[in-house]
C-alpha cells in the first residue's frame, strides 16, 4: 500500500499578488516559485479570507470562515473611527479541531515552523495539534527584525551566528525536521508560515545591489514611487496620510522577496534528495494582500486596487501555486475562484482521508480543479472585516458570485459592485447602472452574515461627525 502523500503549506506574510514573476512583476525575480508553477498548477483567482494576517491563518486550519470562527482582526488590533471596533477573539480557540489535530489522527507528523498570531502561549502550535512548534508565538511580525538574536521564545537564539536572517533560519530548521525524522515511513505535513515578506523591510546585504542595479537600470531610480492621498479614517492615524506606492521599486522588499524565492527552492531541494519531493503535496500562498498603502507601502499591487487592509482586490486576492507530481498536470492555470477555507477540506481529501463537514463549514474542496475538472458547486465566497485597518480601510463585507463582487461599507452603507472579470482593478462602480445584480448579492450577503453570527460594528457617538 502507497504511503499517504505529505503535506508542506509553505504561506507567506503580506505577499501581494503581483509580487512573483510568474504572475506578471517585471522587478521581483522569483525563479524557484516561477519552476513550481510550471511544474504544478498556479491558481488566478485565489483569495485570502481577510485582509490581514490572523483571520487567514484562523480559516486555514479551521476550514471556516473569520466571521464564523469568531476571529476578524488580527489579533491585537484595535481601532476607532465613525464607528467603534466589533469585538472579536484573540486567539484560534481550542475547541476547534484543526487541520493538523486531523492529520495528527491520521498518523502523520505534524510539525509547525514560524509566524503564529493566533494567540497567546495557551493556544500555541503544540495546543493545535502540531508535534513541533518551532517560532510560534503571538507576535505578528518579527518584533526585533530580521536578523539573530530575534527573541522569539520558541526559536532559540543560543547557537545562532550573529545576524543569522530569519527565513534562512526558519528554512533550515523546516529542512531539519524532514532529513531527522525517526519514522520515514510515516506521512509529515509541515506548516512553514515564514515572516517574510512583513515589515521591518529588511534584507541580507549582498542581495540588494542586485535590484538597486535592475532599478537604476530600469529608469525607476529616478521616479518618485509614492503618492499621498486622503487622512486615514480611524482615530489613531487620522492626522496622517494614506500613501500609496504606484510601482514596483523596492530594492529591499525585492530582496526579501528573493530570498524567500531562494529558501523555497532549498526546501524542495532537501524534499528531492529525502525521495520525498514526488509523494508530496506542495502548496504556497499568502495570509493577505501585499502592503500597499501605508506603512512605507513597500509594494504595488497594480493593476488590482490597493492592498493589505482593504476589502478590495488588492488587499484579499493573493498567489497561489500547488504542485503534485503524477497528480496535477504541469503548467496548469485555474481561473476558479477559491479561499482559505477550502484547503482543510481539499488536503483531507486530497491524503484519502474522511471530510470532517461539522468542522470545515465554510470550505469546499478544490480537488477536482486540480484533477482539471473545471467547475465547482458554489454560489459564492464572502468575507467580513468589521474593523478599522492600520493600512486605510475601513470596517466592510464583500461577496464574490460569479465574475460579480459586492463590498458593503458600513460607516454609510454604501454599496459598490464590479465586474471582476472585465473591471479587475475595480475602478467602475456598477451599483448605479445594474441595480438588480447589486440587490440581489447585497441580500445574499446579508443571510450570509446572520447565518455565520457575523457581528457588526456599531456607531461612535463621540467621534467627531
Amino acid at each position: 500500500m502507497n504511503k499517504k502523500p505529505n503535506i508542506v503549506f509553505v504561506l507567506a506574510d503580506d505577499l501581494g499578488y503581483m509580487d512573483l514573476s510568474c504572475y506578471g512583476s517585471n522587478f521581483y525575480e522569483t525563479p524557484n516559485l516561477d519552476r513550481l508553477a510550471a511544474e504544478g498548477m498556479y491558481f488566478t483567482d485565489a483569495y485570502a479570507s481577510s485582509p490581514v494576517c490572523s483571520p487567514s491563518r484562523a480559516s486555514i486550519l479551521s476550514g471556516k470562515y473569520p466571521a464564523t470562527v469568531g476571529v476578524t482582526n488580527y489579533i491585537g488590533g484595535k481601532a476607532e473611527g465613525r464607528l467603534i471596533d466589533a469585538p472579536y477573539l484573540h486567539y484560534l480557540p481550542l475547541s476547534e479541531y484543526s487541520l493538523a489535530k486531523a492529520f495528527k489522527d491520521a498518523g502523520y507528523d505534524t510539525w509547525h515552523v514560524g509566524k503564529w498570531h493566533l494567540g497567546a502561549a495557551p493556544y500555541y502550535p503544540e495546543h493545535h495539534g502540531f508535534d513541533a512548534n518551532i517560532g510560534g508565538n503571538s507576535w505578528g511580525g518579527p518584533k526585533y527584525g530580521y536578523f539573530s538574536p530575534w527573541g522569539i521564545e520558541t526559536l532559540p537564539d543560543a547557537g545562532t551566528s550573529p545576524g543569522q536572517y530569519l527565513t534562512d533560519r526558519l528554512t533550515d530548521e523546516a529542512i531539519k525536521l524532514i532529513k531527522s525524522r525517526r519514522d520515514s515511513s510515516r506521512p509529515f505535513f509541515l506548516n512553514l508560515w515564514h515572516h517574510a515578506v512583513h515589515i521591518p523591510a529588511q534584507a541580507k546585504e549582498e542581495v540588494i545591489p542586485k535590484y538597486e542595479e535592475k532599478a537604476r537600470r530600469l529608469g525607476l531610480d529616478k521616479v518618485h514611487p509614492l503618492e499621498e492621498g486622503e487622512f486615514f479614517p480611524c482615530r489613531h492615524k487620522m492626522t496622517q496620510r494614506v500613501t500609496r506606492r504606484f510601482c514596483q521599486s523596492h530594492p529591499v522588499y525585492a530582496a526579501m522577496i528573493d530570498i524567500l524565492d531562494d529558501n523555497v527552492g532549498r526546501l524542495r531541494r532537501a524534499l528531492a534528495e529525502c525521495g520525498e519531493l514526488e509523494n508530496t503535496i506542495f502548496v504556497f500562498t499568502s495570509d493577505n494582500g501585499g502592503l500597499a498603502t501605508a506603512e512605507s507601502s513597500p509594494t504595488c499591487n497594480a493593476p488590482l486596487r490597493e492592498g493589505k487592509g482593504w476589502l478590495y482586490e488588492g488587499g484579499v486576492r493573493v498567489p497561489l501555486i500547488i504542485s503534485w507530481p503524477g497528480v496535477i498536470k504541469p503548467g496548469s492555470r485555474c481561473t476558479a475562484p477559491v479561499i482559505a477555507p477550502d484547503f482543510y477540506p481539499t488536503l483531507l481529501e486530497a491524503a484519502g482521508l474522511p471530510a470532517r463537514p461539522e468542522q470545515h463549514c465554510d470550505g469546499l474542496s478544490f480537488l477536482p480543479l486540480l484533477h482539471a475538472e473545471k467547475e465547482l458547486n458554489r454560489q459564492a465566497i464572502y468575507w467580513h472585516y468589521p474593523h478599522y485597518s492600520n493600512q486605510g480601510g475601513t470596517p466592510s463585507s464583500a461577496v464574490r458570485a460569479g465574475d460579480y463582487k459586492l463590498i458593503e461599507f458600513f460607516e454609510d452603507g454604501r454599496l459598490e459592485l464590479y465586474n471582476l472579470r472585465t473591471d479587475p482593478g475595480e475602478r467602475k462602480n456598477l451599483a448605479p447602472s445594474e441595480p438588480e445584480i447589486a440587490r440581489e448579492l447585497h441580500k445574499m450577503l446579508t443571510a450570509w452574515r446572520k447565518k455565520v453570527g457575523a457581528i457588526l460594528p456599531e456607531r461612535n457617538n463621540a467621534f467627531p461627525a
